[in-house]
């Protein structure tokens, strides 16, 4: 069975990537995870969120991938142990000393090998396979044709799992240095300042304190700043190439973020299966939430099309204003997430379903009182607009920003 994999860095953006059609979802602890900026789960929200998934037939894997120093490696077997007990259905592992931990400690676990373990063969694969490995998790780095080889090399119940859409890495799979050395904070831990974001200027060593920009154009060169992965029109290659499990980066992204993005590879895994051609509102959403320039990675070849050296930045073409609660009889309960205007070009996103047209003909707020713009963040509002939508269905307007 194919599976889309969606990140979950809060209970919210977890059940964004329920409700908008994934397959299973990956999470982090308070510990051991690849990403500590994001909120995370404790162990009773773990239990909460697992509770929830499991309730719509979803899986729930628990990233421990980071690489721990020996004081925290002492702690894990407390720390896993009571992850089993909560109903985690696989753990996200780099370090073969956490995997050996859980084969003792909690045997009946699924083990999936981290992106960050560096996977690009068959012997690799079958030698986790042989130490207990269920899936492999393919560092970004391998190609296609690469990934059909393993496929035809490795046992058929082991799973492949590879990234499909989010955020590139200047260095290999996540392995770098860079941040722990400018910052003190360890990328192999969760913690990266993302310094290949930067922006950098040269100094010649007998001129200190004079800085000599790197020009590629009037804002300066971001000499290291990766493009964002999209692989929505190649699904069905990646299908092909005996990919089963794909996956979504970005568990410090906004419930909106996971929920847009995540309806679209959700439709778009149903058009590969069905060997349909993507329609062209799929191929449009993934344009709706903040990115970076998009590239297809290292998928055919050479990094395509390496570098962005003009700016870090984001760009969408979409604002996230709202989300609807229900409706009845033509009217729409509301919050607010955002400013937005009754004249505003408003949609709806409906999971696996085409957005539709927001038409507002009357607005009212809170207080019942009658308005044109909504402006308080979180307020509850009810809008007459003619017709009805699925509760959780996602409000937005379309942004001047392409």
């Amino acid at each position: 069975m194919l599976e889309l994999l969606s990140p979950a860095g809060d209970y919210e953006c977890l059940e964004a990537a329920v409700n908008f059609g994934c397959n299973a979802v990956y999470i982090g602890g308070k510990s051991y995870g690849m990403r500590a900026a994001a909120k995370n789960f404790d162990f009773d929200e773990m239990k909460k969120a697992v509770n929830y998934a499991h309730s719509h037939e979803v899986k729930v894997y628990l990233t421990c991938n980071t690489l721990p120093s020996n004081d925290e490696i002492e702690a894990f077997p407390e720390y896993i142990k009571n992850a089993a007990e909560i109903g985690i259905d696989a753990v996200i592992v780099a370090d073969m000393g956490i995997m050996s931990m859980i084969k003792q400690y909690a045997p009946k676990l699924d083990i999936h090998m981290s992106t960050q373990v560096g996977i690009v063969n068959y012997a690799a694969a079958n030698e986790l396979y042989r130490l207990g490995a269920k899936r492999i998790v393919l560092s970004r780095e391998t190609g296609i044709d690469e990934i059909r080889r393993i496929r035809e090399k490795i046992p058929d119940d082991m799973e492949i799992e590879a990234f499909v859409h989010g955020a590139m890495c200047v260095s290999f799979s996540g392995r770098c240095l860079l941040s722990a050395y400018m910052t003190g904070r360890n990328a192999n831990k969760g913690e990266c300042a993302q310094p290949c974001r930067w922006k950098y200027s040269l100094m010649e060593e007998t001129r200190p304190g004079q800085y000599f920009p790197v020009y590629e154009n009037d804002e300066g060169s971001y000499i290291l700043n990766a493009r964002d992965m999209c692989m929505i029109e190649h699904m069905d290659k990646l299908i092909d190439a005996g990919v089963t499990s794909f996956k979504i980066e970005g568990r410090a992204k906004s419930a909106y973020y996971v929920a847009t993005v995540t309806n679209a590879y959700a439709s778009a895994l149903e058009y590969a299966k069905a060997g349909k051609p993507l329609p062209q509102w799929i191929k449009d959403e993934v344009f709706a939430v903040s990115h970076r320039e998009y590239c297809t990675g290292f998928y055919f070849g050479r990094y395509d099309p390496e570098q962005v050296y003009e700016s870090s930045g984001y760009v969408r073409s979409r604002d996230f204003v709202g989300v609807i609660d229900k409706c009845d009889n033509g009217e729409v309960f509301l919050t607010q997430r955002n400013y937005f205007s009754v004249s505003d070009d408003l949609e709806v996103l409906i999971p696996k379903e085409k957005p539709v047209k927001f038409n507002i003909k009357h607005l009212y707020n809170s207080d019942g009182e009658e308005i044109t713009v909504a402006n308080r963040a979180t307020e509850k509002l009810r809008a007459v607009c003619g017709r009805e939508f699925p509760e959780n269905s996602i409000l937005r307007r379309v942004s001047e920003q392409k």
